[in-house]
């Protein structure tokens, strides 16, 4: 037996459903691992051929035969090292998330998932059965237990792996980030060490998929519950990691990359969400309709960290409302970062929309419609561009304004993707200094001054809504954490803004269905995360106490 196995974790971006071009990343990396780095074993994240989640194409029985036929490639085309391959399976007893040990042609060993998530985004009981046993693989003379994803949460799955001898976990991921998460994952991995005093090898999943996005952030734990190697975040690659075999398994440190901080974090998924969203529905690029105020400021900085200034066209679309300085800063940002730059005025269709339905509108006092019909001419014009240039529309709008409806459908809704989405405003205000903070792209009057739909004359977001700071403060208590508006009131909040909040949550509903796609950030975003009806008699402030 050698004294020195080294194993290569993959931590690589894939795309759900391309089983052949998922297996053939996988087949070179593991050429690559075997004949660059001389490693005896490569690990691949969960359900790696298939991308993660596959939700309803699990239920395609095409898909499975895909999946077979990649599974005989692999086997086919791969030899001189162990794979771990993660790959939905049909057995006896139904379909398993399951995690094969290839090597040299054939299957010497598979484990079923044990515990499946249904909960918050996942929903892997609509189509799994759970295992039930353990799985314990000889690997050059190495014991190792092999988990997926949460079978690591419950001290189960690794107990059973050591009581069949495993020396060492190796737990394979698809994990979703949300702020705090890597903290959380190397907390239960330090549980479970803790409870079978086995090292653990943590292998997560990079990349963005619609809404989620996989931060990789991949670790190894040691038996005594420290971390030696960590791999970066939201980056793909191959990571070797040596165990040293005597009378113990002990992984010989690595580079730990550093944990950035919460904001930057965030920031760098939003970019990759925006990226891979971009990328892997084949669009040419982004237009985004930048209005010179701090939605837009930062929707743009990540179309251009994510996809490049060459690739992002940003248009300004002046009304007879839109304040000068809005057409300044709009300007000063668009050439900062190089992106193409339009003005496009909408006032000739706005006074076009005004004039098709004087008829109908006569002696009507004007109201939020004509302020709609604005939004709406601008998304005509958005999509218009978007269409004719093959670019997707990114949607600007925020948490906040998501949440309580200040939003116009089919105007500045419109879209195909929404980043910033579960992004608070007073967030979107800290990310946006912290894009500055690595170089001056956003105008300081952009975060400075107060915030406007500027859509009729001296408009403040504040004239509809509690101040933003009272406002997210509400909202992260009643939809991310659950709590009834007593709770809230009893927190210190005032009784009528909460009922207001309250109020306007539940009946956007309707809005909240159809808005586009956006990167979860937080706990509860809304979308998988949230699944309220349209329909409903349900009022959260029936019950709060009027005094």
């Amino acid at each position: 037996m050698p004294n020195r196995l080294r194993i290569v974790m993959a931590q690589i971006n894939l795309l759900v459903g391309d089983v052949h071009g998922n297996a053939q990343q996988m087949i070179a990396a593991a050429h690559r691992a075997r004949d660059e780095y001389q490693a005896q074993l490569i690990v691949f994240p969960e359900l790696a051929l298939t991308g993660y989640p596959p939700e309803d194409l699990l239920l395609r029985p095409g898909m499975h035969v895909y999946v077979l036929a990649a599974l005989e490639r692999i086997k086919r085309e791969v030899h001189g090292i162990h794979m771990v391959v993660g790959h939905p399976q049909h057995a006896t007893g139904g379909l398993y998330n399951a995690a094969s040990v290839i090597r040299d042609g054939q299957i010497i060993a598979t484990a079923h998932k044990q515990h499946l998530p249904n909960y918050s985004v996942f929903d892997e009981k609509r189509y799994f059965t759970p295992g039930t046993e353990p799985c314990v693989v000889d690997i050059e003379g190495v014991l190792f237990g092999i988990t997926i994803c949460e079978d690591i949460w419950s001290p189960g799955p690794a107990q059973q792996a050591k009581a069949a001898g495993a020396q060492c976990i190796l737990n394979i991921n698809a994990s979703p980030f949300h702020a705090g998460k890597g903290n959380d994952r190397e907390a239960v991995v330090r549980d479970r060490v803790r409870e079978v005093q086995l090292p653990v090898l943590y292998l997560n999943l990079v990349g963005g998929q619609d809404e989620l996005v996989f931060d990789g952030e991949s670790f190894v734990m040691n038996a005594a519950g420290e971390v030696t190697q960590r791999l970066p975040a939201c980056a793909e690659g191959l990571y070797p990691v040596d165990l040293d075999i005597g009378a113990t398994l002990t992984p010989t440190p690595g580079a730990c990359a550093a944990r950035a901080d919460n904001i930057a974090s965030i920031y760098a998924v939003l970019v990759l969400g925006v990226r891979d969203y971009i990328r892997k529905n084949g669009f040419k690029g982004a237009v985004i309709g930048l209005s010179g105020g701090i939605d837009s400021a930062l929707t743009l900085a990540l179309a251009v960290d994510a996809i490049g200034a060459e690739h992002v066209e940003a248009v300004m679309m002046p009304s007879r409302y839109t304040a000068d300085m809005s057409v300044e800063d709009a300007r000063t940002q668009a050439r900062s970062m190089g992106v193409t730059y339009r003005v496009i005025p909408i006032e000739g269709a706005f006074k076009a929309f005004l004039d098709a339905l004087e008829d109908e509108f006569k002696d009507l006092p004007a109201d939020v419609t004509e302020e709609n019909i604005q939004a709406r001419s601008r998304g005509v014009i958005l999509m218009a561009i978007s269409n004719k240039l093959g670019k997707i529309l990114l949607t600007t709008g925020n948490k906040s304004e998501v949440a309580v409806g200040y939003a116009t459908l089919y105007g500045d809704m419109a879209g195909g993707f929404a980043p910033i989405k579960d992004c608070p405003k007073t967030l979107v205000y800290k990310l946006a200094e912290y894009r500055n903070s690595l170089g001056e792209v956003i105008p300081h009057r952009v975060l400075e001054r107060a915030p406007s739909a500027e859509l009729r004359p001296d408009q403040k977001d504040q004239d509809s809504l509690p101040p933003y700071s009272v406002l997210d403060a509400i909202l992260e208590q009643y939809v991310e954490q659950d709590r009834s508006p007593e709770e809230i009131i009893a927190a210190g909040f005032p009784a009528e803004t909460v009922r207001k909040v309250v109020w306007m949550v539940e009946r956007n509903e309707y809005k909240r269905r159809q808005a586009p796609p956006g990167v979860r950030i937080t706990r509860r975003a809304f979308g998988r995360d949230r699944r309220y009806p349209i329909t409903s008699g349900y009022l959260a402030t029936q019950f709060v106490d009027e005094n």
